[in-house]
């Protein structure tokens, strides 16, 4: 080795962990290293003098203090004795606080000739955990690269890796009021306001590491042989199986499975991802992550049957699909089949020459988020505040009563849509029984139209989450250019009955929006009244225009339209937050410079400042008159 020859690292170091580095010495059998905070050598890190590291040119150490310098050297020995020293090398940790995973190797790795590429790969792997969460909290987890479990059984046929891990059962009262105390982001915010009021089960079953993220007494408690007792000291054990061809350097190439991809699903398992579903017949206390699994917005599924998808906000948006397959981890997310068009982390079964990484917006760290750990704040972009996920119930008959919808799409970009058209699935009397939808383009042409939802796109449907729950109810996938858009629900063979049109958002990340939504229908009495359902999506509040239009339709050619519309604006509780009859009544001079008031003194309007959430917009008959309106909410800050 030439003295003062320093080698560039081909990784940053983390908080609690660097890698040496070091070229070959020609004819070494194997290396000894040294470690220490002081350039002279007069003290050692803890483990680190003099250890034999075996022939291999580099090594991660770890269990270090963050924003320190380390100093290093090694000497290389064969059967004729040991080398000198080589030149002292120097890395510093960084410098922030959070959350530290320890990694231990074991011999597997250590003694494999892909030593050097297995660790470094696992240690980009931790450190964009440690980049991506402040959490106080220290992780160890024991690495292997074997093809049988740390017990020495071979291990599953087909399972590419695998992790064990540590649970604690958790009184679910315990557990919930931890979560919410830790919640910190604004992920935790929208997840912990729909979380159940009363107990679902028993108990609730966090990983060690993610019940002392919320704050528990969970400590390590597995051996680096897979049995689990007091003093086991490691969190969980991550085993890449080495029968499989893999590629421990990236970029991913075809043939072989990623490595590092395969190393972040099983330890975002150890820190807390996971199901009860899929488990032995008596495990029927949920994961934390099982607290956030729907079928359909405001309703909660844990059934291995049917559409299962992971959200934050009461099942509004379907972040990710939750894998079916019994075959996988019900806790991991569905998977196409390959090459995947959806390529995440925790896809129940990956693909060879596909990678993926956990950040602050996949579904992987939004997950992790909610469940217990916190974001790194300053990670989290803000995110634009729209309307999204509209919906508008009403009476639907005949002729100029059918129940359409409008909306515009602003923007640049094509934006993909799902439409609904609910009917037999409504909890009212005289509900629609079999709604027909037709969508059509600014200039009245139709662009499609469907009954039953089953007949066409069924699994392109399926796949968005929120499918009709009723065969006979109607849906359609479009990805719309930018531009103005009519839906019709009418009933098939001109039935007649109370309906809802719905049209949800699919990519709130376009540039492109959903803006401008009105609906037109019949307004009767009870549960007959026009009502326009609406979410307002984002970190900030937006100002936004109603209005309730009735007796101008009759210069639309509308007969029977609505003479004196009543507008009511309630929150996502149900609780009145303000209402209008008249709109020259109130807030005159503001609807006015609003640049699209009423027309008719009789209609009614509200601007209001609304944070994000769910609301419902009630039109209704002075003294139960009933006719045609139209419902109508314009975001009035882009």
């Amino acid at each position: 080795m030439e003295p003062g020859t320093i080698l560039p690292a081909t990784m940053a170091p983390t908080r609690s962990s660097f890698l040496a580095r070091w070229p070959a010495t020609a004819g070494a059998n194997g290396y000894r290293l040294d470690v220490s905070t002081s350039p002279s050598f007069d003290s050692f890190v803890t483990g680190y003098r003099n250890l034999d590291v075996g022939n291999v040119t580099s090594r991660i150490v770890g269990h270090l203090k963050s924003q320190t310098t380390y100093y290093y050297r090694v000497r290389p020995y064969s059967a004729a004795g040991t080398g000198n020293d080589s030149v002292s090398m120097m890395s510093t940790t960084a410098a922030e606080s959070g959350l530290v995973i320890h990694p231990t190797f074991d011999s597997s790795i250590t003694n494999n000739s892909d030593a050097d590429a297995i660790e470094s790969m696992i240690n980009r792997a931790i450190a964009l955990y440690q980049s991506l969460f402040s959490d106080p909290l220290t992780v160890e987890i024991y690495f292997r690269y074997a093809n049988t479990e740390p017990d020495g059984t071979p291990l599953p046929v087909g399972a590419a890796a695998e992790s064990e891990y540590v649970v604690y059962y958790v009184r679910w009262t315990t557990f919930i009021n931890s979560l919410k105390n830790d919640g910190q982001t604004a992920n935790d915010t929208s997840a912990n306001a729909d979380l159940p009021i009363t107990p679902l089960t028993t108990n609730l079953v966090p990983s060690s590491a993610n019940g002392r993220a919320v704050g528990l007494d969970t400590p390590p408690a597995i051996f680096a042989n897979g049995t689990v007792g007091d003093g086991g000291p490691y969190d969980g054990i991550v085993t890449l199986n080495s029968d499989v061809p893999y590629k421990f350097v990236r970029p991913a190439v075809s043939g072989f499975f990623d490595a590092q991809t395969a190393v972040e699903h099983e330890v975002d398992e150890i820190l807390g991802l996971g199901s009860y579903l899929g488990g032995s017949p008596e495990d029927t206390d949920f994961r934390p992550e099982d607290l956030f699994a729907w079928s359909a917005p405001g309703i909660r599924t844990h059934s291995a049957a049917g559409v299962r998808y992971f959200s934050i906000d009461d099942g509004t948006t379907n972040i990710v699909n939750f894998s079916q397959d019994p075959t996988g981890d019900f806790g991991d997310w569905f998977s196409e089949p390959c090459p995947q068009v959806h390529v995440y982390v925790q896809n129940a079964f990956g693909c060879k020459g596909q990678s993926a990484d956990i950040s602050s917006t996949s579904p992987e760290g939004i997950a992790l988020d909610v469940v217990g750990y916190d974001l790194t704040a300053a990670l989290i972009p803000p995110t634009p505040t729209l309307l999204g996920n509209i919906s508008t119930r009403g009476l639907v008959q005949t002729g100029d009563q059918v129940l359409i919808g409008g909306f515009i799409i602003t923007g640049t970009d094509p934006k993909p849509v799902i439409i609904r058209a609910i009917g037999p699935s409504l909890p009212v009397t005289g509900a629609l029984a079999d709604p027909m939808l037709e969508l059509h383009d600014a200039s009245g042409a139709t662009i499609a139209s469907n009954d039953n939802w089953r007949s066409t796109q069924e699994a392109a449907i399926i796949a968005t989450g929120v499918p009709p729950t009723n065969d006979d109810e109607s849906a359609l996938v479009e990805t719309l250019a930018p531009g103005a858009y009519t839906t019709i629900v009418s009933g098939v063979n001109g039935g007649t009955g109370v309906g809802l049109v719905e049209v949800y958002d699919l990519d709130q990340t376009l540039n492109s929006k959903l803006a401008n939504i009105s609906t037109r229908g019949f307004v009767g009495t009870d549960d007959n009244v026009l009502i326009g359902g609406f979410i307002v999506l984002g970190d900030n509040s937006i100002s936004t225009l109603i209005r309730a239009i009735g007796p101008s339709l009759t210069s639309l050619g509308v007969s029977n339209a609505l003479q004196d519309p009543e507008l009511e604006l309630h929150d996502q509780q149900g609780a009145l937050i303000v209402s209008n009859d008249d709109w020259k009544s109130d807030q005159e001079s503001e609807i006015e410079a609003t640049g699209i008031p009423p027309t008719e003194d009789a209609e009614s309007a509200i601007i209001m400042s609304l944070t994000p959430g769910n609301y419902t917009a009630i039109v209704s008959g002075k003294s139960n008159t009933t006719g045609v309106a139209l419902v109508e909410i314009y975001q009035l800050d882009n």
